[in-house]
């Protein structure tokens, strides 16, 4: 029950990463930033602009967090 447990709390930390960073292509910048110079002569990265933390909301990551929250539960209940 315990190991189970582990694996769904693990499993909802990587759907978050998955979910943050495989909606989003990284590597390319998007064509209004290639025909824009770069400010302060700075180069291009591949950082997105301005992206916040709308990746880390609860409508797109409630498996996960279901996921999480049913871990821990077995974690706790595993462990008495």
């Amino acid at each position: 029950m315990v190991l189970a447990g582990a694996f769904l709390v693990a499993g909802g930390v990587l759907y978050m990463l998955w979910e943050a960073l495989g909606r989003r292509e990284l590597s390319a910048p998007r064509a209004a930033d290639s025909a824009r110079p770069a400010e302060n002569g700075s180069r291009q990265t591949i950082e997105p602009q301005h992206q916040g933390l709308a990746f880390l909301g609860l409508a797109r990551n409630w498996p996960a967090v279901a996921m999480m929250a049913g871990g821990a539960a077995l974690l706790l209940f595993g462990a008495v």
